[in-house]
C-alpha cells in the first residue's frame, strides 16, 4: 500500500524563483490528502501532477504564507463544477476564516464546505489509520502539527506450510488470515498462530508546520518513519528564529533525533537559503545520524514499511539518503 509525500512549496514567509509557499500533498493508497495551501499551489498541483479530485484541506495554521492559495483554489474547484465535499481542517478560527472566504468575490461555490476545527489530542478516524492533531509553538498560539498513523497490519501468511498441511488455497486461507479457527474435513483444527505471523506496525507520517521545536512534536514523532519538520534558519539566526517562533535545522534535526525518526525531511526555508541550503544541511547532519532530506519543489517522497526494507538498507523514505534540494 503506497504512502508518499509530494513538496509542492518549501518556501518560508514569501515565495522566491526556485520555491514557493508552504504546501505538501499526502497520497495515500489514492486518497490524497492537502496539508496548508500557500499562495500559488494551485499552479505547483497542476505542475506535479496532483489531482483535483482531493477530498480533505489540512491546516497547522492560518499564516498568509500557509492559507492564502486556498481562496482560489476553492474558485477553480467551483469553476470546474465540483460536487464532491471538501473537507477542510484547521485549529481555532478556521470556522469563521472560511465563512468570510467562501464569499469572496461573491461567485457561490458549487460543492458543499466542510470547516471542522481540530483539537489537539482528538484524533481523525480513517479506514486502517488516523490523523492526530497536536499543539506546536508558533506565533498567535492556535498551531497544530498532523501525525498520520496507519494501523497494525496483519502478520504474514505462510502459503507453503499451508499447502504442507494440505489446506486448500482459496476461502480457508483467507478465513486463517483474518484471524479465525478453521476446522478441516478430517476434523484438524488450524489456529491462525499456525500459519500467520505477529501483526507488523504501519507507518507513521509527522508534519510540523510552523514551529519551535517543541516536546509535542518528539512525543508525536517518537520512531515516526519520516518527520516533515520546519528548518526556517540556520545557526547564526538562532536568535531570530526564537523571536519568530521558528526553528533552526540543527533545532529541527535535534527534535528528529530525540524523537527516533527515521527519515527527517526538512522544508520552509528562508530566501537567504532558497537557491542554496547546504549550510542548513550541514548543521543539521551535525545533530541528526539518520537520513536526511533537504526537500525542494516537486520533490516526492515514498515512505516504505519498516520490514519491506532489507536490513543494512539506510536509505529511509524513498530510499534517498542525504538528499539537497537543487
Amino acid at each position: 500500500m503506497s504512502l508518499s509525500v509530494r513538496f509542492l512549496g518549501t518556501s518560508a514567509s514569501r515565495p522566491t524563483v526556485e520555491r514557493g509557499l508552504s504546501s505538501i500533498a499526502v497520497t495515500r493508497e489514492g486518497e490524497t490528502m492537502l496539508f496548508d495551501c500557500g499562495e500559488g499551489t494551485q499552479r505547483q498541483m497542476m505542475r506535479w501532477q496532483v489531482g483535483f479530485t482531493f477530498g480533505d484541506l489540512f491546516f497547522t495554521h492560518f499564516h498568509t504564507d500557509h492559507f492564502l492559495g486556498a481562496l482560489g483554489l476553492l474558485k477553480t474547484l467551483a469553476l470546474q463544477a465540483r460536487t464532491e465535499p471538501l473537507r477542510v481542517w484547521g485549529p481555532k478560527g478556521a470556522i469563521a476564516l472560511f465563512k468570510r472566504a467562501e464569499g469572496l468575490g461573491n461567485e457561490k461555490l458549487t460543492f458543499p464546505l466542510q470547516v471542522a476545527e481540530v483539537e489537539p489530542g482528538t484524533p481523525i478516524a480513517r479506514k486502517d489509520y488516523e490523523i492526530r492533531p497536536f499543539s506546536v509553538e508558533h506565533r498567535n498560539g492556535a498551531a497544530v502539527g498532523y501525525a498520520l498513523v496507519e494501523h497494525e497490519r496483519r502478520g504474514r501468511f505462510d502459503p507453503d506450510l499451508a499447502r504442507a498441511l494440505g489446506i486448500p488455497e482459496g476461502p480457508l486461507w483467507g478465513r486463517i488470515h483474518k484471524g479465525e479457527t478453521i476446522t478441516l474435513d478430517d476434523g484438524r483444527r488450524i489456529a491462525p498462530s499456525t500459519l500467520v505471523g505477529p501483526t507488523r506496525p504501519g507507518r507513521t507520517l509527522v508534519i510540523t508546520g510552523d514551529t519551535r521545536p517543541c516536546a509535542a512534536t518528539i512525543q508525536h514523532a517518537q520512531d515516526a518513519d519520516l518527520l516533515v519538520h520546519e528548518a526556517t534558519f540556520g545557526d547564526e539566526e538562532q536568535a531570530r528564529a526564537a523571536e519568530t517562533m521558528h526553528s533552526t535545522a540543527r533545532e529541527a534535526a535535534t527534535v528528529a533525533r530525540m524523537a527516533n525518526v527515521r527519515t527527517l525531511a526538512l522544508t520552509h526555508f528562508s530566501a537567504r537559503y532558497s537557491r542554496d541550503p547546504s549550510d542548513l544541511q550541514r548543521e543539521a547532519r551535525e545533530a541528526f545520524a539518520g537520513t536526511l532530506v533537504m526537500a525542494k519543489d516537486g520533490l516526492e517522497l515514498e515512505v516504505p514499511y519498516r520490514d519491506a526494507v532489507p536490513a543494512g538498507d539506510a536509505g529511509g523514505a524513498g530510499g534517498a539518503g542525504d538528499t539537497a534540494a537543487g
